[in-house]
């Protein structure tokens, strides 16, 4: 397991395994269908050759393969090697650090930043960073100002394996959104976000249409 993780890495790193090196593997083998390994292995063979005498290479197939792994070789046991060297103990410290409180606070600000932008787009209204106090007081982090009136809003990073939780969070917060609105006038919704296909969607969506319901009421002065 050690041996395939370095070199997945070293592979990854060097752009072995990308396009530019082994041509569009992924294309190629659908186009293949291939029932046996063989079959798919004759199929790249051929395809590859063609594809390294586009870009003006003659070598056969295996050769090629070799060669990539004889790079791959060099750039673990000097490259990677020389590198691994020079690593200290604090090296490691310092990472972990950042690895745990560092960039997992910055992610976590980054999400709940592309949510409100996004709210900001969908409703078509101005939502500002909500003073200090009322994070500590109320659990919101944005709002919408109606004139004299507030509506909060606040952002909530999920997994999906937090989701069957939602309710919970709803229930724990619910005293002071409630503070909130008998202070501001306005609700207080929660914005669950989650990560998917690498980027962040609101994963209950319905909220963005109880949000307008909620502006166009207190627009309405009621």
């Amino acid at each position: 397991m050690a041996k395939e993780w370095i070199l997945n890495i070293a592979t990854n790193r060097c752009g072995l395994n990308k396009k530019k090196s082994v041509g569009p593997v992924s294309q190629w083998i659908r186009e293949c269908s291939p029932k046996t390994i063989k079959d798919w292995e004759e199929f790249y063979y051929k395809k590859l050759v063609d594809f390294l005498k586009g870009r003006g290479i003659s070598i056969s197939a295996k050769d090629y393969l070799e060669d990539l792994g004889r790079r791959l070789y060099v750039k673990i046991t000097e490259v990677i090697q020389a590198e691994i060297e020079e690593i200290t103990e604090e090296d490691c410290i310092q990472y972990i650090y950042n690895l745990i409180i560092n960039r997992t606070y910055d992610g976590y600000l980054t999400e709940k930043k592309t949510i409100y932008g996004k709210l900001q787009k969908v409703l078509g209204v101005e939502i500002k960073p909500a003073p200090d106090e009322w994070d500590r007081l109320y659990n919101v982090d944005f709002y919408i100002q109606l004139e004299e009136k507030y509506i909060g809003l606040q952002i909530k990073p999920i997994t999906y394996e937090q989701t069957p939780e939602i309710y919970r969070w709803k229930e724990w917060l619910g005293t002071t959104h409630k503070q909130f609105e008998e202070k501001f006038g306005g609700k207080v919704f929660i914005v669950f976000s989650i990560k998917k296909d690498n980027r962040k969607e609101i994963y209950n969506p319905e909220v963005i249409e109880e949000i307008r319901k909620e502006i166009e009421r207190l627009k309405g002065g009621k």
